[in-house]
C-alpha cells in the first residue's frame, strides 16, 4: 500500500467509524467499535485494541476492548511501548519490538507496534490504543496521523 493509499484508507475508515458511533455515549461501545473497524481495515494489523487507565490504579493500564490474540491484562506505566506512551503522552512507533528495551511480549508473533495515547475532552489520558503487526517496520507517520485523527474524533 502506498503512503497515499494508506492515507486515503484512514480517511475512509474515519468516516465509517464516525457514522457507526454517532450518538453512542458509552465509551466501551465506542472503543469496541473503533478497534473492530480498524482491525479489519488494514492487512498489517495483527492485534488492535485499547489499554485503559485503571481508575483504581492510575499508574496502570488494564486491557480494554480489542481484536486479535490474547493481550496482556495489565501494563504498568513506563513498561513496554504502551507504558512508555502513557508516561510520555505521545505516540510511539517501534519497527522491531524485540529490539525495544523493556518490551513486554504479550504475543511472541508481534514484530512491530504503534501506540497512540487517547484523551478525554478535559485532556486527561483515558487509554492508549495499541496496534501490533506480525511483520517488522509496518507503521509510519501516516499510521500515526491517521490513528491520532480517528482517536481524537472518537473520544475527545
Amino acid at each position: 500500500m502506498t503512503p497515499e493509499q494508506k492515507s486515503d484508507r484512514y480517511v475512509e475508515v474515519a468516516k465509517e467509524i464516525a457514522a457507526v458511533i454517532n450518538g453512542e455515549t458509552n465509551r466501551t461501545a465506542r472503543m469496541a467499535t473503533v478497534s473492530n473497524i480498524l482491525h479489519h481495515a488494514f492487512e498489517h494489523y495483527f492485534w488492535t485494541g485499547f489499554y485503559l487507565v485503571d481508575p483504581e490504579k492510575p499508574d496502570e493500564l488494564v486491557i480494554g476492548p480489542y481484536q486479535g490474540t490474547m493481550g496482556c491484562l495489565r501494563i504498568p506505566f513506563g513498561r513496554g511501548v504502551c507504558g512508555a506512551a502513557a508516561v510520555a503522552k505521545t505516540s510511539q512507533i517501534v519497527d522491531d519490538v524485540h529490539a525495544y528495551p523493556g518490551h513486554i511480549a504479550c504475543d511472541a508473533n508481534s514484530r512491530s507496534e504503534i501506540v497512540v495515547p487517547v484523551f478525554d475532552k478535559e485532556g486527561a489520558l483515558i487509554a492508549v490504543f495499541d496496534v501490533d503487526s506480525d511483520q517488522k517496520a509496518q507503521f509510519d507517520r501516516g499510521d500515526q496521523e491517521g490513528l491520532e485523527a480517528i482517536l481524537t474524533a472518537s473520544f475527545y
